[in-house]
């Protein structure tokens, strides 16, 4: 059975990533290698929040950034959602913009995603933060996406599936 990916604004950015600092170098080869192995292997979906924020963007890759996205199904922001993102921020499990990495992690965990990729490792892909989001998850009775980087789902030639 497929895996479900909440692919987040972070990953279509960084697969069109055009800085040469080579953090920046390897984080796009990451995710251009990752999407390339999951695409028609794994069920890939956004949100309108992704697509929100890119639309808003004012960088060289934002239209490429979009099409990238376009052929996934999007997850409807049902009205269930905005109470869970008031319980993050009121539970100080997420920074408090409402359309920022809280409706992020709503959307992923409420549409029982197996995974949300991101770049963002301070708020999402943060192990530290992990149990927290856990804990609240479970309070919430939601379900609990894995937080991972493209990097982290990469595996090496022997990585049996």
């Amino acid at each position: 059975m497929k895996k479900r990916f909440y692919i987040e604004t972070t990953i279509p950015s960084c697969y069109f990533e055009a800085r040469s600092m080579p953090e920046m170098v390897a984080r796009r080869e990451w995710t251009r290698a990752w999407w390339a192995r999951a695409k028609g292997r794994e069920q890939l979906v956004t949100s309108v929040a992704v697509l929100g924020e890119l639309a808003r963007g004012d960088f060289p890759a934002r239209d490429e950034c979009l099409r990238l996205l376009k052929p996934l199904p999007v997850l409807p922001a049902d009205p269930a959602i905005e109470e869970i993102v008031d319980a993050y921020i009121a539970r100080k499990v997420m920074p408090r913009d409402p359309l920022g990495d809280a409706l992020h992690l709503a959307l992923a965990s409420y549409h029982r995603c197996d995974f949300l990729l991101t770049w963002n490792c301070q708020h999402l892909a943060n192990a530290t933060k992990f149990e927290h989001i856990r804990r609240v998850n479970v309070l919430l009775g939601l379900f609990v996406p894995a937080l991972v980087t493209p990097l982290q789902l990469l595996g090496g030639p022997d990585e049996v599936r």
